[in-house]
Formats: C-alpha cells, structure tokens, sequence
C-alpha cells in the first residue's frame, strides 16, 4: 500500500486492503476498516474499562434503591458506550474519527484528513455501522435487565 501526502495534515491513498485486525501493530490507515494507531488504540481500552464500570455501577445503584423495573432502562446509556468503545479497541477503528474523515497513527490528539471522498463514505459508513450495533447492544441488555 502507498500513501501520497499532498498537505501536512491530508492524505491520499492508493489501495486498499481488508484488515483482519489480529496485527497488534497495526500502523497504517485502511479506509473503513482501520483509522487509529497504538496510541489511539490504548485510549479507547481506558473507554472499554470507564464504560464497563459506569454499567455495574448503575447496576448496583439501581438494586440498592430497589428501583422500579421501568427505571432499569436507564443501564442503556453505558451498556451502548461500553458496546461502542469495545468496537473502537478490537477494529482499531474510531467512531467519531470516522465520521470527521480523520485518522491517527501517532501521537494522540493530531490527526490527518481523508481527501478522497470514497475512502470518507467508507469510514462514515463503518462509522454508523458501529453506531448501530452500539445501540442495538445497548437496547438488548436494557431490556434483559428490565425483565430480571
């Protein structure tokens, strides 16, 4: 694969190809399949883990008040954010980076822009993707808890 950087901050690649994401060192942008680097990678696990403990949290919060079944709806909030950051780890892929039409293979917080539209559509694409099955997640455990 070739890259061709026309501005500090932009890119256009030649070629793609799928990632299998069992490569930990991971260090190329594939459009809608891997826009995050190691750096990135990492602050997302920190996602995965706040997600995670915000969820058993508001579970045991919930039983101590004993609150009423209708109220346990209210676990979809971090059951969909542990959902999506557990996305964003495992296909080294960010969600909001992805919508921007962004990546980073560096330090964390610079980013290079997506030039080329079709690349764009493929990350927005896996974007929503990961959106979706977010809440559909976060949906699912919801309601098994609501009916506990």
């Amino acid at each position: 694969m070739q890259a061709i950087l026309s501005k500090p901050y932009s890119v256009v690649m030649q070629g793609y190809e799928e990632n299998s994401n069992n490569d930990e060192s991971a260090d190329r942008y594939i459009p809608g399949v891997c826009n995050i680097g190691k750096d990135e990678i990492e602050q997302r696990k920190k996602g995965i883990y706040f997600a995670l403990a915000l969820l058993v949290a508001v579970i045991i919060v919930l039983q101590l008040l004993k609150a009423n079944p209708i109220w346990r709806i209210i676990v979809f909030i971090p059951a969909a954010s542990f959902a999506v950051s557990f996305q964003q780890w495992y296909f080294k892929f960010c969600l909001g980076f992805g919508l921007k039409g962004i990546f980073n293979f560096g330090e964390v917080g610079k980013f290079i822009n997506v030039e080329q539209k079709e690349y764009y559509k493929k990350d927005k694409a896996k974007a929503i993707k990961m959106i979706i099955y977010g809440i559909i997640y976060g949906l699912l455990v919801a309601v098994v808890y609501c009916f506990l």
